[in-house]
């Protein structure tokens, strides 16, 4: 018997998942338990996937769950909405599930005859007592024809099989199996190596992309990624798992890869010069999914480091691990080569764009919406932007002001890349999971200052942190103007001058060529009006309103004016007077200063790490 052979052999638990009939999106799943306990083995299917913070209860997609042990049925009983337990037998427990995955997210399990991909919280049941052992998986194509023309991509140990094939997988433990998707199917897999770990870019989806320049950019990327932190990479392989969909984006870090969700005309095609912006926010989701190997997956907070799956596991530290890790996203895009200065400046600009039109920063502190997550961020309603604040944006604009804060205080000879260092060396490097308020003592130690008032503002409070003075320091101004429109996301100067432009205080989404309210803003005229989220607008002093050309309309409306509505509110008809106002001053972007000293441009390349800009 070979070591392989007695490997699969002595498994604790096994599982074995087939794509039978691909067309049904249904996996038949299969849990062989040896030495199950002798009181009724319990298992369950977790209720939320690690990096996505809402309860999501895989256990709903279950179709059908029965039980065998010898050949002979078992009987289970049903616990709660996500566990079972199984009549207690003498030989082996063996568990057949048939799961149904239409879930085109990275956060679940998705099937059909162009190709699969799950993470094992939406397959693998947890078997409990047994979560500390070794699992092996093993993955058949079933019968299907099309999955005789599928590879298999996954970050999972090998055991059997040639590279990118159907075969035998093992993991050190029910955490450590599903922190490694699979993605199946027929791929396109560039394989490039960074900081000297093997790296490969596996797409699955018709696309037409540059897959040359894809591989020199993320080798340049990831090359960056490994050095700030330092070498060897902690690593051994790394896989970007992208599935290529007419809709996006979407990502979700795992240890050793990261599920992407990508539309497909995002990518450069062949002979396409230039950085697009599409191309760019490709590049920049990949970069966080990266950073998160690094900063979240190995430096993990205590509360989720030993959380359970079963029930929401609640911090207030999402903001260092989500926020930080949204400012040095776009900063490697820079620092590695792949953008320009300006370029970067216009991504800052729209980081804190974001931050600065929401008027809940106001309400929610930054501590706050991280504890808050399970019920705000990931289930955002029509009062959202007034209630909240995003914990990656405003994380972000606090990780700028403590970097800039930093660099100023110490003249340069610390910065918050040497406190990341630091943090990865004492807690990811070692395993140890950071409590909470440590980060801030960290931080303080490094820089060799109090940041206690820092913190307490940025974290605690409700005032922005002051980002324009700080920058100016480092010959960067910045500018606020009004909003242009539905599709300004700010980052760049006004298209019109610095002209008053009309404001209606509301948000609008078109839902089958119909204009409805998606959002009513606190202070505006609407909300003054008493319009709500969800009116159907249907003409503006007595003429109809076209959902394209709706912000063309209104933002040419002469502020001080009053104007009429028609509205349908479910079916009343409703004719509201609101008054037109000036936009408010929130969109924001960044220029470098023509008049800063020679100091200030010295502290902009350092920060920036850039010879020039």
């Amino acid at each position: 018997m070979t070591d392989t052979t007695a490997s699969l052999v002595e498994a604790p638990v096994t599982y074995h998942l087939r794509l039978r009939r691909p067309g049904s999106r249904v996996f038949e799943v299969a849990c062989r338990v040896r030495s199950p306990d002798p009181g009724g083995q319990v298992v369950s299917f977790p209720a939320w996937v690690p990096g996505s913070y809402l309860i999501r209860d895989f256990a709903r997609h279950v179709m059908t769950l029965s039980a065998s042990s010898g050949g002979e049925p078992v009987a289970l009983r049903k616990l709660d909405k996500s566990t079972w337990r199984a009549a207690p037998v003498e030989g082996d427990l063996v568990l057949r599930a048939e799961i149904y995955a239409s879930d085109l997210s990275v956060r679940g399990a998705h099937l059909d005859p162009a190709g699969a991909f799950f993470n094992g919280s939406s397959v693998f049941p947890c078997v409990h007592g047994h979560e500390d052992g070794r699992h092996v998986v093993h993955l058949s194509p079933g019968e299907d024809a099309l999955a005789g023309e599928w590879q298999v991509a996954t970050t999972l140990r090998r055991l059997t099989g040639a590279e990118w094939e159907f075969g035998a997988f093992e993991a050190d433990g029910y955490a450590a199996l599903i922190d490694h998707p699979v993605l199946m199917g027929p791929l396109d897999i560039v394989e490039f190596e960074a900081g000297e770990i093997p790296h490969a870019l596996v797409l699955a989806g018709r696309h037409d992309a540059d897959l040359v320049r894809l591989q020199g950019d993320l080798a340049r990327l990831c090359a960056w990624h490994v050095d700030f932190f330092g070498r060897p990479a902690p690593m051994p392989r790394y896989l970007f798992l992208v599935r290529l969909t007419g809709e996006g984006p979407g990502g979700l870090e795992h240890r050793d890869s990261s599920a992407l969700v990508c539309h497909r005309d995002r990518l450069p095609r062949p002979g396409q010069a230039g950085m697009s912006r599409d191309y760019r926010n490709f590049l920049g989701l990949a970069s966080h999914e990266y950073f998160h190997a690094w900063h979240v997956k190995r430096i993990r907070p205590a509360e989720l480091a030993t959380a359970s799956l079963e029930r929401e596991a609640y911090t207030r530290q999402l903001w260092i691990f989500e926020g930080i890790t949204s400012y040095y996203d776009d900063l490697a895009l820079l620092r590695s080569g792949l953008v320009n200065a300006e370029s970067y400046l216009e991504l800052l600009g729209r980081n804190l764009t974001a931050v600065y039109r929401s008027a809940g920063r106001r309400r929610q502190t930054l501590e706050e919406a991280s504890f808050d997550a399970w019920i705000k961020f990931y289930r955002p309603d029509e009062n959202a932007p007034n209630s909240q604040v995003s914990y990656y944006a405003k994380g972000a604009m606090v990780a700028l002001a403590l970097d800039l804060e930093v660099r100023l205080r110490t003249g340069g000879r610390v910065s918050l890349d040497d406190i990341m260092r630091v943090l990865w060396d004492t807690h990811g490097r070692e395993g140890i999971a950071l409590q909470d308020g440590a980060f801030e003592e960290l931080a303080a130690q490094v820089a060799g200052m109090d940041l206690g008032e820092f913190f307490r503002a940025s974290l605690r409070g409700t005032v922005d942190p002051p980002v324009g003075i700080l920058l100016a320091q480092f010959g960067v101004r910045l500018h606020l103007r009004c909003t242009e429109g539905a599709a300004d996301a700010g980052g760049t100067p006004p298209k019109r001058g610095n002209q008053a432009r009309s404001w209606l205080g509301l948000r609008t989404r078109t839902v089958n060529g119909s204009i409805r309210i998606s959002h009513v803003l606190d202070g505006g005229s609407a909300q003054a009006a008493g319009l709500c989220a969800d009116d159907e607008l249907l003409a503006l002093d007595g003429l109809r309103l076209n959902a394209e050309a709706f912000d063309a309309v209104t933002g040419t409306l002469e502020p001080g004016r009053s104007v009429e509505l028609h509205v349908f509110r479910r079916d009343e008809l409703l004719r509201i007077g609101v008054e037109v106002a000036e936009a408010p001053k929130d969109s924001c972007y960044l220029a470098f200063d023509a008049d800063a000293g020679e100091a200030a441009v010295a502290r902009r390349r350092a920060w920036l790490g850039t010879p020039a800009g």
